[in-house]
């Protein structure tokens, strides 16, 4: 059973930046991709961002130019760099993860903008 732990998550005021961690028990240089949602009160899941295992990197609109993801490969560790943080991107994020079949999610870890 692979698992996936995240941190990072806290209070910024809007403006900010916070980087989320997420920390797999298993080797990521090979995984089929490796993505970050985010889930919003009363919200469905959305994906914010992924990297496949090609390093191809995708964004979901709403943070395309604010959001980076990337990966560390020796700390089998997928980063999600967040700067100019607003306060719609209040959500618990949730790490995600493939090898080949299975899917595995982590626990999340929740991020509040607030002034």
């Amino acid at each position: 059973q692979v698992q996936l732990v995240e941190s990072g998550g806290g209070l910024v005021q809007p403006g900010g930046s916070l980087r989320l961690s997420c920390v797999a028990s298993r080797s990521i240089s090979n995984s089929s991709a490796m993505r970050w949602y985010r889930q919003a009160p009363g919200k469905p899941r959305e994906l914010v961002a992924l990297v496949t295992s090609g390093g191809v990197t995708n964004y979901g609109d709403s943070v395309k130019g604010r959001f980076t993801i990337s990966t560390d490969n020796a700390k089998n560790t997928v980063y999600l760099q967040m700067n100019s943080l607003k306060p719609e991107d209040t959500a618990v994020y949730y790490c995600w993860a493939r090898w080949g079949g299975p899917i595995y999610w982590g626990q999340g870890t929740q991020v509040t903008v607030s002034s």
